[in-house]
């Protein structure tokens, strides 16, 4: 790497860590203002909330601005060559734009891969005591409440829950029914609710009715006597259905490395369990979106390369306007995954492939 060329990647990186601090701080403010009312109605102490939960809520921010901190440092630092017209003197001399641009695309490498590693292993593990603060300290959060939840437990069994506490890990009104191959019911365990014991990794069924089918002769259901019932206040039972399985939603999936979310979609998957859209785009989203800081790095080189009327005012609020739309664009098709109008890949892929070939547009337009 030429002397040249690690100038500009020092000040690119050196650029990327001030945008990185300065929107972390920006968004910690407005964070504050919106929600200092729940933080103390609620209880919360400012050392719980700055000692505790903004920490831990910082590695979630850096997540999600960090493709456009590098693209404002890429835009700022492009600019200001370009302006002081050191770009046009060394493509003058011979300088092609593809190599002056090796230093961008090297960071925007290196911080992709180490987003990838960030966002799949340290944001989960933080994001785990975000949300307990969350679901103490904020009203909108406090309790979450999944009802009439059907699941296989495995092939043959399925459990009915009338709905489930999460905060509690406690469900109601719960149904446990066992079919034979040929799809006859042949028991079912009806409790008022079911708790997980964490210590056992059991769940305690509380006012058990459990009922047993026996077929009569020739394989028919025999309506005479054949059913038989026992009674009981307390029941332990092991399934495959863990709390998290009932409770699930997107945002569990984001408080999971990619190994335990790729487990817990597989179990998901497993237990038949419907609607796995918004965790399915949540899961996709761990591989896709680190790939935003390379994608915005290869447009801001050529959007940043002319000299334009207003100087760097107006190439960071052209820059601003591409990275919102950049991010727009992923907001909007969610919907669509969660929905199953996209499958949850596309959904997941489908910006980064459209900005993908935004890049490649304009590396072709530009100036050489």
């Amino acid at each position: 790497m030429s002397r040249f060329n690690r100038h500009v990647f020092a000040r690119l990186l050196g650029g990327f860590f001030f945008f990185v601090g300065a929107l972390v701080v920006f968004f910690i403010v407005l964070h504050y203002v919106e929600w200092s009312d729940d933080f103390a109605d609620n209880g919360a102490t400012l050392e719980q909330i700055f000692g505790t939960y903004y920490p831990n809520l910082v590695p979630q921010i850096v997540q999600l601005i960090s493709p456009l901190a590098l693209f404002l440092a890429s835009i700022y630092i492009t600019g200001r060559l370009a302006q002081n017209l050191e770009l046009a003197a060394l493509q003058t001399s011979g300088v092609s734009l593809y190599r002056l641009m090796g230093p961008h695309v090297l960071l925007g490498v290196v911080v992709t891969g180490g987003m990838f590693y960030f966002n799949g292993w340290v944001v989960p593990r933080t994001n785990r005591a975000v949300l307990a603060f969350e679901r103490e300290y904020q009203r909108e959060a406090q309790r979450t409440d999944v009802t009439d939840v059907h699941q296989q437990n495995r092939p043959g069994q399925v459990v009915t829950v009338s709905y489930y506490d999460e905060e509690d890990q406690t469900a109601h009104t719960v149904s446990l029914q066992r079919f034979t191959d040929e799809q006859r019911l042949v028991a079912r365990t009806d409790a008022d609710q079911m708790q997980w014991v964490d210590s056992l990794s059991v769940w305690r069924l509380e006012d058990v009715t459990q009922r047993f089918f026996a077929p009569a002769a020739g394989g028919a259901p025999d309506t005479a006597g054949a059913m038989r019932v026992r009674h009981v206040e307390e029941m332990d039972t092991t399934l495959q259905i863990y709390p998290r399985n009932f409770a699930r939603a997107g945002r569990d999936v984001k408080a999971m490395t990619v190994p335990e979310a790729g487990n817990y979609i597989a179990v998901l998957r497993r237990t038949g369990a419907g609607e796995l859209g918004k965790p399915l785009v949540a899961y996709y989203n761990k591989f896709s979106y680190p790939l935003a800081n390379l994608l915005l790095t290869l447009i801001s080189v050529p959007l940043a390369a002319r000299r334009r009327r207003g100087g760097q005012t107006a190439r960071i609020a052209l820059g601003l306007l591409t990275a919102f739309m950049y991010l727009a664009l992923q907001k909007l098709t969610e919907p669509f995954g969660y929905a199953g109008d996209l499958s949850p890949m596309t959904t997941a892929w489908l910006p980064h492939a459209v900005f993908a070939v935004v890049a490649l547009v304009m590396l072709w337009a530009v100036r050489k």
